[in-house]
């Protein structure tokens, strides 16, 4: 029986993306095969971080106790976990829509066989982040995933600098984001001001692009667990 590695699970309201401000039901798994300059949950990245070994019915079960239908599944890198469509199948059939995390290094494939299958529409969605130079890590993008992006689904950049912003409208444009999914910015917290973002979208017109910032960095402390 699969046993899925838990670093965190918590109720709290989404800090980013489509949901943002809404309550949901974190469920951050351990373990990453990225290692970005700004990463906030830097001590998720070890395979053997402490974790609590939890299994689908366990998860399931306090889930369904939480009363908070939206769930979030993050990391770490969620989608390096064993057995996580046979949880998020389970998830969405006990009447849970399920929003995954993912850092856009590892395939979403099974998650778009899945939502076809299922024929299911917002009842899933990916949220799939764009690492852009800033973060050290973009020599590792899978683009092949953003063949598989759904209209429910979400492409985040988190941007450091213009150089950032300019990959990001490189990519925006290569790909037709705009056009397919959910796109949007957001600052790596105190490394560029939100209203260099804001000037930037004005200046290049980024029609239908959401400028964000993650709440729950402004309600609590930056580096606060939990929340």
């Amino acid at each position: 029986m699969t046993k899925y590695r838990i670093v965190e699970k918590f109720v709290s309201i989404n800090g980013e993306a489509r949901s943002a401000g809404q309550l949901a039901v974190f469920i951050r798994f351990a373990g990453c095969n990225l290692n970005c300059t700004y990463c906030d949950t830097a001590w998720a990245i070890p395979v053997d971080t402490q974790c609590e070994l939890m299994s689908l019915s366990e998860i399931t079960e306090y889930v369904n106790g939480t009363g908070i239908r939206l769930v979030t599944l993050t990391g770490g890198e969620p989608l390096l976990q064993e057995g996580l469509t046979e949880l998020v199948a389970e998830l969405i059939a006990s009447n849970h829509k399920v929003e995954i995390e993912t850092n856009g290094a590892v395939d979403i494939g099974p998650y778009k066989v899945l939502a076809d299958e299922l024929n299911l529409t917002d009842e899933l969605t990916v949220t799939l982040d764009y690492k852009c130079p800033g973060s050290g890590m973009e020599q590792f993008m899978l683009m092949e995933n953003y063949d598989l992006l759904r209209k429910y689904d979400t492409v985040k950049f988190v941007v450091s600098d213009r150089n950032d912003l300019d990959r990001a409208r490189e990519i925006i444009d290569r790909y037709d984001l705009t056009k397919r999914c959910a796109v949007y910015l957001s600052a790596v917290f105190d490394k560029i001001k939100p209203a260099e973002i804001v000037e930037y979208m004005k200046e290049y017109r980024l029609n239908n692009v959401t400028h964000q910032l993650q709440q729950h960095k402004y309600i609590w402390h930056p580096d606060r667990r939990g929340v």
